[in-house]
C-alpha cells in the first residue's frame, strides 16, 4: 500500500468524523455496553481500531467493552442483558431466530470467517481428510462459537457428526497456544494471531483455511459473512441514531484498515498484543487481512449460504422457518455511503 492510497483513506475517515460529530446530539443512548468473544483476535480487529483511534468518541459514544473467552459467551451476555450490543458471528443471528429470539446484524466486519483448522504435528502425518477427525480432541475458542461451527460443518460434509469429536474450549489468548503446545488437543480450529504463532513454531499443520476467499469457498461453497455487530431486533427501532453512530465508527475503522500498512496496524493495537513479537503479529495480519470486510455490507447470497451451513449440523435451525431478512440489515451502512 503506497503513501498516496493511505492518504486518500485518511481523508475519507476525516470526512466521516465531521459527519458523525454533527449527528451526535441526537443520540438516544450515549453509554453502550458491548460484548465480544476474544478481542485480540483479528476476527474483531475493526472493533479495536474504532476504539483505539477514538472513532466511538467522535460519535459521542462511551463504549464499555467486555471481553469473553469465545463468541458463545459474548452472545450469552447480550441475551442475559449485561450487554447492549455484541460483535460476534453472523451465524448467531440465524440460530437465535430458530430459538424464537431475534437479533440482527447492522454491519459486517468480516467477509470470510478467517478460521483455519490445524492438526498438531504429532498427528499431522496420518491426517488425510476430515474423516480422520473422528475421535480427536479439538480445541475451539468456546463450544458453540464459530470456530466450533466450522468443524461441525466439515464433519457433516464428510459423513460424520459433531458428536464424533470432543470439543474443548481453549479461549482466545496465550492459553490457546499453550493447549496445543502441551499436547492437550489433537487439532485446533482458531483464528489469528493464534494460528500464525502455532504454524510458525511448527506446532500445527493447517489443513483447512478460511482466511482467504478461495479457502472459504472450498470449505463453505459460497459467501459466508462472519464477524458482525449484532443487536437485539428492538434496539435499532428504539435507538436509530445510536445504531447509526456505532455503525459509522466501525465503518470508519474498515476504511482505515483498507489502506493501512501492516506496520500501521501493529502501531495502533495495544502494545501487549505484540507479546509474541512484532514480526509475528505482522505476519498474522497479512494472513488474515483478506477476511476483513471492505465495505461493511453483507452480500445478497451470504445469509442463505450460512443458513445452509448451519442446517447441515444444527437440528434446531434445520427444523425452523427462518426469515433471513430479519437477521441482517444493510440500511445503516448504505445510508452512510
Amino acid at each position: 500500500m503506497n503513501r498516496r492510497d493511505f492518504l486518500i483513506a485518511a481523508a475519507a475517515t476525516t470526512l466521516f468524523a465531521g459527519q458523525s460529530r454533527a449527528a451526535a446530539p441526537g443520540l438516544e443512548k450515549t453509554e453502550i455496553r458491548l460484548s465480544v468473544g476474544g478481542k485480540p483476535l483479528f476476527y474483531y480487529l475493526p472493533l479495536t481500531i474504532a476504539e483505539r483511534l477514538g472513532y466511538f468518541k467522535d460519535e459521542g459514544l462511551t463504549v464499555e467493552i467486555s471481553d469473553f473467552g469465545g463468541g458463545a459467551k459474548s452472545l450469552q451476555a447480550l441475551m442475559g442483558g449485561s450487554a447492549d450490543v455484541t460483535t460476534g458471528s453472523y451465524e448467531h443471528c440465524i440460530q437465535m431466530q430458530a430459538k424464537g429470539q431475534e437479533i440482527v446484524s447492522v454491519i459486517e466486519l468480516g467477509r470470510f470467517p478467517g478460521i483455519a483448522l490445524g492438526i498438531v504435528k504429532a498427528k499431522a502425518a496420518s491426517y488425510k481428510s476430515p474423516k480422520d477427525l473422528k475421535g480427536m480432541k479439538i480445541g475451539v475458542t468456546a463450544p458453540g462459537s464459530s470456530t466450533n461451527f466450522m468443524v461441525n460443518y466439515l464433519l457433516t460434509k464428510n459423513g460424520l457428526q459433531p458428536e464424533d469429536c470432543s470439543f474443548i474450549g481453549i479461549g482466545s489468548g496465550p492459553g490457546a497456544v499453550a493447549a496445543a503446545k502441551r499436547g492437550e488437543i489433537d487439532a485446533v480450529a482458531h483464528l489469528d494471531p493464534v494460528l500464525t504463532q502455532l504454524e510458525i513454531d511448527g506446532d500445527i499443520v493447517i489443513v483447512e483455511d478460511t482466511r482467504t476467499r478461495q479457502g472459504s469457498l472450498n470449505v463453505y461453497g459460497g459467501d459466508c459473512p462472519a464477524a458482525v455487530l449484532y443487536v437485539p431486533a428492538s434496539f435499532p427501532a428504539a435507538n436509530p441514531n445510536t445504531t447509526r453512530a456505532l455503525v459509522h465508527a466501525l465503518l470508519r475503522a474498515l476504511t482505515w484498515l483498507r489502506a493501512a500498512t501492516p506496520d500501521q496496524v501493529a502501531d495502533t493495537v495495544p502494545p501487549e498484543w505484540l507479546g509474541g513479537g512484532r514480526d509475528l503479529y505482522i505476519a498474522a495480519f497479512k494472513h488474515s487481512r483478506e477476511a476483513i470486510s471492505t465495505d461493511g455490507l453483507i452480500s445478497a447470497d451470504g445469509p442463505g449460504n450460512v443458513l445452509k451451513v448451519l442446517a447441515a449440523f444444527d437440528p434446531a435451525v434445520k427444523g425452523a422457518k427462518i426469515d433471513l431478512s430479519k437477521t441482517f440489515t444493510n440500511t445503516f451502512v448504505e445510508g452512510l455511503r
